[in-house]
């Protein structure tokens, strides 16, 4: 069953990539939340095919999913959902949001206003909202992948700490290399068309029962207590760098040891090596770290804290 389960997220990976050239590890980060039940933050310049791999994602899956577009002028029951009068019952009724799904696209989500990127933090937490004090529960399984733009541009909102830290990975999407830009401009000469993915091939190749095998596979992968170990002191080196105002905190380092696990399994192995820390170490961790503004203006990045951390810490043997 295990190898029947990897080889169904392999053709996943496969079906995804049909759309969205040279972001392999982009691809791979968003199967490996899916094994985490974990929601990821993909963050990338405009044009660079970050709501594009979220849609692969989602024709190539047997899954509900909803789009959001983030706007200034979103309000929380937009996302959530709202009590709506019945005029000829004369009572309140329970309107479900676009939220209530098993894959949320939430597009730009830096675009809106706090107040409505934190009504999608119960639900990334607990799996429910709570509306007129009462809590409603999410389908299972249930995801969250958002897209924003880099802070410093025009019109965005940075997403708070508390936020941040309940997604499981944060992905960048630099500019394509020239090859592979070269590669889409030739698919679109060839008739890609990204708005008709199912022109493009992409079938749904996994549903709910093939993730929870998929899942059940993971919880097989064992840690000895070496590389155990080697997570806690990575996530506590980070909280002494002088260019750190707030390091890892304990979730950050069971997010890190879970999204090891899914790589690991991947990978074909039922146990984790420290290069599978390593290689997850920088999309689980670089959006937990708080930079003093004093670093931020010297250049200092997340990135940059924590391949300092992984060249200083010892490696378990």
């Amino acid at each position: 069953m295990s190898d029947q389960a990897r080889d169904t997220l392999v053709a996943l990976r496969a079906e995804v990539g049909k759309a969205v050239v040279g972001n392999d590890a982009a691809i791979t980060g968003l199967i490996i939340a899916l094994l985490c039940r974990g929601h990821v933050l993909v963050e990338g310049v405009p044009g660079v095919a970050k709501t594009l791999l979220v849609r692969a994602l989602a024709a190539a899956l047997d899954l509900e999913t909803t789009r959001i577009q983030f706007t200034p002028d979103l309000m929380p029951g937009d996302v959530t959902g709202s009590l709506v009068y019945d005029a000829h019952s004369g009572e309140f009724s329970f309107r479900q949001g676009p939220v209530f799904t098993n894959l949320v696209l939430a597009d730009e989500i830096n675009r809106t206003p706090p107040k409505t990127q934190s009504a999608l933090l119960e639900a990334m937490e607990e799996r429910q909202v709570s509306v007129d004090g009462r809590p409603r529960p999410l389908p299972d399984p249930f995801i969250v992948i958002a897209t924003q733009n880099p802070v410093e541009y025009e019109g965005t909102y940075p997403l708070p700490e508390a936020q941040l830290d309940r997604f499981l990975l944060k992905l960048t999407m630099p500019a394509p290399a020239r090859e592979d830009e070269i590669g889409i401009l030739a698919r679109h000469a060839q008739g890609f068309d990204p708005r008709d993915l199912k022109a493009a091939g992409i079938r749904p190749v996994a549903g709910p029962a093939e993730l929870a095998a998929a899942r059940s596979a993971v919880g097989g992968v064992t840690v000895s207590p070496d590389v155990l170990g080697y997570v806690v002191d990575l996530c506590r080196a980070t909280r002494s760098l002088p260019s750190v105002r707030l390091g890892v905190s304990p979730r950050g380092a069971t997010a890190l040891l879970a999204a090891a696990r899914a790589w690991a399994w991947l990978a074909g192995r039922s146990y984790v090596t420290p290069d599978d820390v390593k290689a997850l170490a920088r999309p689980t961790l670089r959006h937990r770290l708080d930079l003093r503004p004093e670093a931020e203006l010297e250049g200092s990045t997340a990135d940059g804290a924590l391949e300092r951390v992984l060249a200083t810490v010892p490696v378990p043997r």
